[in-house]
């Protein structure tokens, strides 16, 4: 009974785990023709998003938003840089590179 009782528990646990990550969602933002392939984007805490660089040039992601604030750096055609997105809020996303590539995230609960 001992080992029926510990592998519920076990199995309650993973299944606990596995639930918290389903919450989060994977998203893919690509840039492609000077332009993020969204302009608006409503997500969830904890989801990531991946910036994949579609272009035959370089692109530097990066956003000074209190909500999330970080820069990807340059990055060349066919590479992808990921961002997980922790506390709710606007963020406004731009290319350092090509200014007219603007985006804004609003992250949920």
């Amino acid at each position: 009974m001992k080992y029926r009782l510990g592998s519920i528990a076990l199995l309650g646990a993973l299944l606990g785990l596995l639930s918290a990550r389903a919450v989060a969602a994977d998203l893919l933002v690509d840039q492609k023709d000077k332009q993020f392939s969204k302009k608006a984007l409503k997500i969830k805490v904890g989801d990531v998003i991946e910036f994949r660089n579609s272009d035959p040039f370089a692109h530097n992601i990066f956003s000074l938003s209190d909500t999330k604030s970080f820069d990807l750096g340059s990055y060349p055609q066919g590479q992808s840089k990921k961002v997980t997105f922790d506390k709710t809020g606007k963020v406004e996303v731009e290319c350092s590179i090509h200014p007219s590539m603007q985006m804004t995230i609003e992250v949920e609960k």
